[in-house]
């Protein structure tokens, strides 16, 4: 087993040396060989996740399986196509239990999770993604939370479940307000879906809000996947006791209208040679 995982890991290793060097030359041909490098360490994860599943729910830390998969993740692409993260405000993350919420840009999100996901936690997806092959059976043994957004009734049913759950363990629980990519070349968000803001006010959860800067300027899913540094925001907790049904567009604003002011002050990730832009680090702190 081991000679068959040195063997493995010699050929992938040599392979993307190869595609590596050949893109260097044909951007093209970088852009593919960048995306191949990120859905195969993408699968690989997935084949780990599983792994770490059955593992780790043997000695009774199950929700602990998505960090560690995340964080595997995270390290394998910083290293291999050169994109680093940095962030303020991570102390906020540990309030526990929470609801997190982040923008949604493209496939490239699942990488600036992987270097911010919380320990303990757990995602909200569609559940169309359960079925797809390792990654479903990665997020259902790691107990993740999938929504039918056809039925609002399997929805809500769903999510009161799944309030009880994150009380009962201390989970964080992670979900896309946006509901889809947003795809945009400058710092926006689309409208906010409902569902996660009724689950908050359920629960009486906290609300921690992150923004991930806009790096339409490193991913295109047609032309580019390039190295770069992306700066990610932590919000401070946004509290929920009190609220009711009646308050949800009010909390949905509230929540927005935060993210999408830091969206603004992260600004673009530059394009590759060109100088960072938006706020400093020292600047996003909030003022005491």
């Amino acid at each position: 087993m081991g000679i068959l995982s040195k063997e493995l890991v010699a050929s992938f290793g040599g392979a993307t040396f190869l595609l590596k060097l050949v893109g260097t030359r044909y951007p093209k041909v970088r852009f593919y060989a960048n995306f191949i490098i990120y859905m195969t360490c993408m699968a690989i994860c997935s084949i780990l996740g599983v792994v770490y599943s059955i593992l780790l729910s043997l000695v009774g830390r199950r929700y602990n399986t998505q960090w560690w998969v995340a964080r595997s993740f995270y390290k394998m692409i910083s290293s291999l196509l050169g994109i680093r993260i940095t962030v303020d405000g991570e102390k906020n993350l540990d309030h526990r239990p929470a609801i997190v919420l982040g923008n949604h840009q493209s496939i490239l999100d699942i990488y600036y999770l992987g270097r911010i996901f919380p320990s303990n936690g757990v995602v909200m997806a569609k559940k169309e993604l359960r079925w797809v092959p390792l990654l479903g059976q990665f997020m259902v043994l790691g107990g993740n939370v999938f929504i039918d957004r056809q039925s609002r009734a399997s929805a809500l049913r769903t999510m009161k479940e799944a309030g009880q759950h994150m009380r009962k363990h201390k989970l964080a629980l992670f979900a896309f307000p946006e509901g889809t990519r947003s795809h945009t070349p400058v710092p926006d968000l689309l409208d906010f879906k409902k569902g996660i803001f009724h689950l908050a006010i359920e629960t009486q959860l906290p609300i921690i809000p992150l923004v991930c800067q806009n790096y339409h300027n490193l991913y295109d899913s047609s032309t580019r996947m390039e190295g770069g540094n992306i700066r990610i925001s932590v919000l401070p907790p946004i509290s929920t006791k009190g609220c009711t049904v009646k308050d949800t567009d009010r909390l949905i604003s509230t929540v927005r209208n935060a993210m999408l002011a830091r969206a603004k002050q992260l600004g673009s990730v530059p394009a590759p040679g060109e100088p960072q832009h938006g706020a400093s680090s020292a600047a996003l702190k909030p003022k005491m």
